[in-house]
């Protein structure tokens, strides 16, 4: 299984698909005048400017929802693989998809808003939404909800709840395995996929509200601590950290890491992590109550920044500066870390060892905690997202209890990624990634050139907001967007 898995993931990541993602981040950035850099200051503004409402959640609810999907074990097992594999110069290239990606996440997530639904006494819109809309394919909407059903619900969830079960297996010891129909399986992985699959169903039994209110609180609190133990690990290596920027940036452009492995583990991870252009921030945008489109597109903008510029960055001089790491197939080109090569890249254990360099045992057992907040908020936004596609389909086709059934798939994926190896569920997770990226990059595209909606979006706002307006409005109609029907009534 684990060889089928990495002919599909090494076929769909092929150079072509990253290429592609690095390509639509640049070209939206031109499009917008690098609307991340111009409107930053925006960004802050709007993040606590929008309420909730009975139909709606808050632009700060929509900003933690979408995060909690951002940041997730891609923030600490993914940068751990990304510099393993593709060398410390993959850093760099992160950063670079992550500055890109933020005008791709602004354009996404406009659109979300754009042509967002009220269902059932909520808003709900996605890729399937506009693609349906705004392309006019609802054959091609049908096939991205039900590949993004697929992908939230089946595939993605298997890295995550594999990186808490390696943590918290790495941080208590998991020397008494039982041998099970899944193989040897330790007991330390049993009891944390247990008890990730009751905790997760309390939550996602209770619908969007209940995610969102969670994610607000839970979302910042560990994205302030772990970022704050991280500055504590740089503070107190200062004098390596020049040495460690100038070998990110030297490894970037090396011949053979800059040209092949650092860009394209820098960028699948990068993805992996921020998720800008995959087409999942659009579904918690969607969801918030605004006066205008772009204004969410903005904040989701931002939420980029926060994953990669800030908690992978994080991670990444953890990881560097405490010399806890190795590179696969190591060259000339490559300075290489102190560690052995059976640790696995793919694992958090990079990340945890770079603490307990400093801290000792409470390093370990730190990473174990941040992990399990990391990855089992990014389960609820998976579940979500597969919760509007069912909605979406369900506007013409209706199952009996089928929400039901894709909890009870999801969680079941949840309990196995758990006990199964970080290989396998990493490969999964990267099939998953690469169907909705490559899906919803190729629509975003297309919508550009069948009536740039999310440009005439931003500039609309642009204009009001140089008017000094204090209530926006949008009216697609004198914009020339057509079947926006929810800003139309």
């Amino acid at each position: 299984m684990q060889d089928i898995v990495n002919r599909i993931s090494g076929f769909m990541w092929e150079p072509a698909l990253i290429y592609i993602l690095l390509g639509t981040g640049l070209f939206f950035s031109v499009l917008t005048r690098f609307v991340q850099v111009r409107m930053f200051g925006e960004m802050w503004r709007l993040l606590f400017s929008s309420k909730e409402s009975d139909r709606g959640i808050s632009s700060f609810q929509a900003l933690a929802v979408s995060l909690s999907g951002r940041v997730g074990t891609g923030n600490i097992a993914g940068v751990a693989a990304a510099i393993g594999i593709g060398g410390p110069g993959a850093v760099f290239w992160m950063w670079v998809v992550a500055f890109l990606g933020a005008s791709t996440a602004y354009v996404e997530s406009a659109l979300g808003q754009i042509y967002k639904e009220e269902d059932e006494g909520q808003f709900r819109g996605g890729p399937a939404y506009y693609f349906e809309k705004a392309l006019g394919q609802k054959w091609y909407a049908w096939i991205f909800a039900v590949s993004t059903i697929i992908a939230v619900g089946v595939l993605l969830p298997t890295v995550q709840s594999n990186a808490i079960g390696a943590a918290v297996e790495l941080a208590f010891g998991g020397s008494e395995v039982l041998t099970t129909g899944l193989g040897s399986v330790s007991y330390a992985k049993l009891a944390t996929a247990s008890f990730v699959v009751i905790a997760l169903g309390v939550i996602i039994f209770g619908g969007v509200k209940r995610i969102a209110h969670f994610t607000q609180i839970v979302v910042p609190f560990m994205a302030v601590g772990y970022i704050i133990m991280a500055a504590g690990i740089v503070i107190y290596h200062a004098a390596e950290l020049p040495g460690i920027i100038k070998l990110i940036f030297s490894d970037a452009f090396s011949p053979m890491a800059g040209l092949g492995a650092a860009i394209g583990w820098g960028v699948k991870r990068g993805v992996y992590s921020n998720e800008a252009g995959q087409g999942s921030g659009p579904h918690a945008a969607s969801a918030a109550e605004v006066q205008h489109p772009a204004q969410q597109g903005l904040v989701q903008a931002f939420s980029v920044y926060i994953d990669t510029l800030f908690v992978c960055s994080a991670t990444a001089f953890m990881i560097l500066i405490t010399n806890q790491y190795y590179v696969a197939e190591l060259d000339a080109s490559i300075t290489g870390g102190v560690l052995m090569t059976d640790v696995a890249a793919n694992s958090p254990a990079f990340t945890q060892l770079a603490l307990e360099s400093v801290l000792g045992d409470f390093g370990r057992v730190f990473v174990a905690v941040a992990l399990f907040f990391f990855a089992f908020t990014t389960l609820l936004a998976y579940y979500y997202i597969a919760e509007t596609n069912v909605a979406y389909i369900r506007r013409t086709v209706r199952f009996p209890g089928e929400l039901t059934i894709i909890k009870i798939v999801l969680l079941g994926a949840v309990f196995y990624g758990t006990v199964r190896t970080a290989d396998l569920a990493w490969g999964l997770g990267d099939i998953g990634l690469g169907i909705m990226a490559g899906l919803n990059i190729f629509g975003i595209l297309l919508l550009y050139f069948m009536g740039q909606p999310a440009i005439r979006a931003l500039k609309d706002y642009e204009e009001q907001r140089k008017a000094g307006v204090k209530n926006y409005t949008f009216d697609p109609k004198k914009l020339g967007i057509k079947n926006a029907d929810f800003w139309e009534k």
